[in-house]
């Protein structure tokens, strides 16, 4: 009888300590504004899942505050994260939709960052994405054996972007003959570039096909060769990327560099927001993630749900940060 006292008790207690700590969250975020900063450019992918996320997110925050996306772009979303990281309040009213390729970049260590991913705290993210390889249908090529006989030229947004690395890699393993072009702002500046016939081909995720571009897929202006991730079912029947892979070392490069599939579009909070708020921003996005009003407009956007648990995101970098200096280091060659 006495123990089963001190177990109520000690459950009443805990208890009373979450409900003091929600108040204390909803009370904190009462009448304030949360900033979901986006690191490219409006109109692709992570701009639209931060702003369908966002849309529905403040209802489910304790406190109910008003919560807006801004684009913050730069470097590739550097700018973004460095701002994040380092500048922006780390009291959980400033969120980053960054990029999922930052933990391959931060590994492999080419280029100086000021944040440390491992340092972010992973609040959710919509869906894992699959990371495909398009050509437009003028570039006279519709396989990677095509793109093995020609010189094709491909756009991308930067040497440390899984835009530039893909095409890459496909010329490594496979033998294709692309001529990769940077410099192109954010995702709609390479399909305008393919539009205009500057660039024949470049890599996004099959879901960002689907949901900005579904045109193109009816009416067969682009054409996928290549993929990697897990397979969907409406993925047409092409090679994954890492069937070109001649060993295990091949192959791990390849998995370190896509690492950034597992993540989707991942939104973080800096490092430094109180834990109590952390727990309330997950729980918050989780619900979300669950909402009818927000799945509706998920449908209407072609955006499937599949939500990534936080936890899983924050091993997922840790095993990338991880990985052995050999496979760091020949990861390298693809991301500059």
């Amino acid at each position: 009888m006495k123990t089963r006292l001190i177990m109520t008790i000690a459950a009443g207690a805990s208890a009373l300590a979450l409900s003091a700590q929600a108040q204390d969250v909803a009370s904190f975020y009462k009448g304030k504004t949360v900033n979901v900063l986006v690191g490219v450019s409006a109109g692709g992918e992570y701009d639209l899942h931060a702003r369908l996320a966002a849309r529905h997110l403040g209802k489910h925050i304790p406190g109910k505050p008003r919560v807006i996306v801004q684009n913050m772009t730069g470097a590739g979303g550097v700018v973004m994260a460095n701002y994040l990281y380092n500048v922006a309040a780390k009291d959980g009213t400033y969120l980053g939709g960054i990029q999922n390729g930052f933990p391959a970049l931060q590994a492999i260590g080419t280029r100086k960052l000021k944040f440390d991913t491992g340092k972010f705290q992973f609040i959710g993210a919509i869906t894992p994405t699959v990371e495909t390889m398009v050509l437009w249908h003028t570039a006279g090529a519709k396989s990677v054996a095509d793109a093995m006989k020609k010189e094709i030229p491909i756009g991308a947004v930067s040497k440390g972007s899984i835009t530039y690395a893909y095409p890459e890699l496909l010329n490594a393993f496979a033998g294709t003959k692309f001529k990769v072009s940077v410099g192109y702002r954010g995702g709609n500046g390479v399909n305008l570039a393919m539009e205009r016939g500057e660039v024949a081909g470049r890599n996004n995720t099959w879901s960002s096909w689907k949901a900005t571009r579904s045109a193109w897929l009816t009416e067969k202006k682009i054409v996928v060769i290549s993929y990697a991730g897990p397979k969907p079912k409406d993925l047409p029947d092409v090679p994954a990327l890492s069937s070109y892979a001649k060993n295990e070392n091949d192959k791990k490069v390849i998995e370190l560099i896509t690492s950034g599939a597992e993540l989707g579009r991942p939104l973080v909070a800096p490092p430094g927001v109180p834990a109590d708020r952390v727990a309330a921003l997950r729980k918050a996005y989780a619900d979300t993630m669950k909402d009818p009003d927000f799945l509706k407009d998920a449908k209407q956007a072609r955006v499937d749900v599949d939500p990534i648990d936080p936890l899983h995101m924050e091993k997922v970098v840790k095993d990338v940060l991880a990985s052995s200096d050999a496979v760091k280091k020949r990861a390298g060659d693809f991301i500059k």
